[in-house]
């Protein structure tokens, strides 16, 4: 009798208890909302402002008070700057050459991978510490010497010079070797059993099975392209051969006081990567997930 007196005056405050963390769980999730809305907010307010400012005239961009909304909306600023033939022309030129750049460092990357990943060579290892070193080094250390090298290779004021420099990455051949040692050695060891070279197995095995990397890879490949400017102020000289960047800043330095002008130039300018990243998002997230569960 006594026993159970104790059990039921013990377990009498549960009720309690579980409204109190029933309480506590709803603050947490109003905390965690409020926070979530602060960061979102945080984070997009400047593109948010930089596309307002596009409506804006010469003086409201920086006009003191702040003001976030114009008080007449210039929707001629967006349609001056896309009639204007040198800003289309860089656009699509620039799409271009990021496109190409994306495409030529997949490839070179992956078969790097590939190869330490899956085949056994002389002095692998060392070659891979190498490799790795390199990950560890600031671009910006190399910017002289990587010039002189392609100053001799005459490669200055052309596409070569941005597309060819930068797409052996360390990084990445990182990223897809760590993808490529999780796929089961028994998938190839089938297609030799049928009569598959290495290099068939890297196209109609392996390939098949990057899309996940690729897709991380791609973009950030095609996100490095298109937000450069040190390297292409250093060997691009000739107008019509700018990316973006260089046109955004030559037009800043040029048109200053155009800034209504300006920042819908720079809005449209991250269309691009916007739109990318929404079409790849659902691919982008799965892949983080992935790589936080291995």
């Amino acid at each position: 009798m006594a026993v159970a007196l104790d059990v039921a005056h013990t377990s009498a405050p549960a009720p309690t208890r579980r409204k109190h963390r029933d309480g506590l769980w709803w603050l947490y999730a109003i905390g965690k909302t409020i926070a979530g809305a602060v960061f979102v907010l945080a984070a997009l307010f400047p593109l948010a402002w930089m596309v307002i400012a596009g409506f804006k005239s010469k003086t409201e961009v920086i006009q003191t008070p702040f003001q976030f909304f114009p008080e007449v909306w210039h929707w001629e600023n967006y349609v001056q700057i896309l009639a204007d033939p040198t800003f289309t022309r860089t656009m699509l030129w620039t799409f271009l050459g990021a496109a190409l750049f994306t495409l030529l460092a997949l490839t070179v990357n992956s078969l790097a991978a590939y190869a330490f990943a899956r085949l056994d060579f002389r002095f692998k290892r060392t070659l891979w510490v190498l490799v790795i070193t390199t990950m560890f080094i600031p671009g910006m250390t190399i910017l002289l010497t990587s010039f002189i090298v392609v100053t001799n290779l005459q490669m200055l004021d052309t596409l070569a010079v941005l597309v060819i420099p930068g797409a052996a990455s360390a990084g990445m051949i990182f990223f897809i070797r760590q993808f490529y040692l999780s796929i089961p050695s028994s998938l190839e060891e089938a297609a030799m059993l049928d009569g598959c070279g290495r290099f068939r197995i890297f196209t109609h095995l392996f390939l098949p099975l990057s899309k996940p990397p690729f897709v991380v890879m791609g973009i950030t490949a095609f996100l490095a392209y298109w937000n450069s400017y040190v390297w292409p102020i250093m060997t691009i000289t000739t107008p019509e051969q700018f990316v973006v960047q260089q046109y955004l800043a030559t037009f800043r330095s040029e048109r200053s006081t155009e800034l209504g002008l300006l920042m819908a130039g720079s809005a449209l300018a991250a269309a691009p990567v916007i739109i990318l990243f929404l079409i790849f998002q659902r691919q982008i997230i799965g892949n983080i997930k992935m790589a936080g569960l291995k």
